[in-house]
């Protein structure tokens, strides 16, 4: 139960991180933060009975500077929605291919990276999608989303976090 993930809200209600309970109990107990939305369940302290928070916002804004989106695998992922750009194929068992390979110039950028299953990134080996005779569903782009927050898909988001969470 002390690790449970608990969603962290800035003052503003912007999502900004995922945090373990125990960690937002103290944020909580040293009125650094309040919570919106009780967990599931209680912790037993030797005179009192705390509920777990699933949702806490901060009583103080955090400014951060907006990140630009650096260029990883989760992040392709992501952006393609753990799709194969290929054949449509919706599945976790992705690897990363280069639109226009990279030993024939294609270079390490938004728009020549795309996530593909292992049997299409095969049958496409070191071509370009016109001589494999292959057409990608969607063309390749930077992302547009300004948001810098995403749950991964590790953890499951709760249906509690819903109503903060942007769509």
């Amino acid at each position: 139960m002390i690790n449970w993930p608990v969603l962290v809200l800035n003052q503003n209600y912007e999502p900004l991180n995922i945090c373990r309970v125990r960690r937002a109990i103290v944020l909580v107990y040293e009125g650094k933060a309040e919570m919106l939305e009780d967990g599931t369940g209680f912790i037993h302290s030797i005179d009192r009975e705390i509920s777990l928070p699933s949702v806490i916002r901060l009583s103080y804004i955090i400014k951060r500077p907006r990140p630009k989106r650096r260029l990883t695998r989760l992040e392709i992922f992501n952006r393609d929605r753990y799709t194969c750009q290929y054949c449509g194929k919706k599945t976790q068992q992705l690897t990363l291919d280069h639109v226009i390979p990279r030993y024939r110039g294609g270079e390490q950028t938004w728009e020549n990276v795309v996530s593909a299953c292992i049997p299409c990134n095969r049958r496409k080996a070191g071509q370009t999608p016109k001589e494999a005779c292959m057409s990608l569903i969607n063309s390749p782009h930077p992302p547009q989303d300004r948001l810098p927050f995403y749950i991964p898909l590790s953890l499951k988001a709760q249906a509690q976090w819903q109503k903060y969470l942007p769509q």
